[in-house]
């Protein structure tokens, strides 16, 4: 923890200028916590842009989502000793719209499109989870998933300190879906913070 610091810090006292000249995109790691009152849990991810043009980025990310469940669903199941719920791990590419060129802050706005891999798995019945565990994989499914965002990138030299919010639309199809996720979508928002690295 004490080298990122360091490294930060070392990367900020680089002139931002330079770094804009030559910069063609970043490579970004995150992490992202549910608005109040969503039940979802955390999601961590890594991410890439490539500028078409200084104010238009290509984008493409990858995440996990560890529990989707409807929040009843997922009260009732705590108030058992069996612990059921539905993880997503997704993929996304899209298109990012950046304000301004120079300085050392850029906003931005961004829409997303692509697919998540959701799987339901049972635990805490040591007994029997291997088997429902073995039969709840054949109702694992690949459903597409929209995406729209916004937020502030701080420059600090190759460094860069992203600050935004998300909003994911997994859009499912079938009774399983219905059941555990309360709909035949399901909808999360995100507060996200990111650290990356600009080349």
């Amino acid at each position: 923890m004490l080298g990122c610091l360091v490294g930060l810090v070392v990367w900020s006292l680089a002139p931002a200028h330079a770094w804009a000249q030559i910069s063609r995109g970043s490579v970004v790691g995150f992490g992202g916590m549910p608005v109040s009152g969503a039940a979802f849990q955390p999601t961590f991810g890594g991410g890439v842009s490539v500028a078409l043009t200084p104010n238009i980025h290509a984008i493409g990310e990858v995440g996990r989502v560890s529990d989707v469940m409807n929040p009843t669903v997922d009260r009732l199941s705590s108030l058992t000793t069996a612990d059921l719920d539905v993880s997503a791990f997704y993929g996304e590419g899209g298109v990012r719209f950046l304000t301004g060129v120079r300085g050392p802050l850029r906003g931005y706005v961004e829409t997303t499109a692509g697919f998540a891999r959701l799987s339901t798995r049972l635990h805490g019945i040591e007994s029997v989870d291997a088997y429902v565990n073995g039969g709840l994989a054949f109702f694992d499914r690949t459903s597409p998933m929209l995406g729209l965002g916004g937020g502030v990138q701080l420059l600090l030299g190759p460094a860069v300190l992203d600050v935004g919010y998300r909003y994911k639309r997994i859009v499912g199809d079938g009774t399983l879906d219905r059941v555990l996720t309360g709909g035949n979508s399901i909808n999360m928002s995100q507060m996200r913070v990111g650290v990356g690295y600009r080349f």
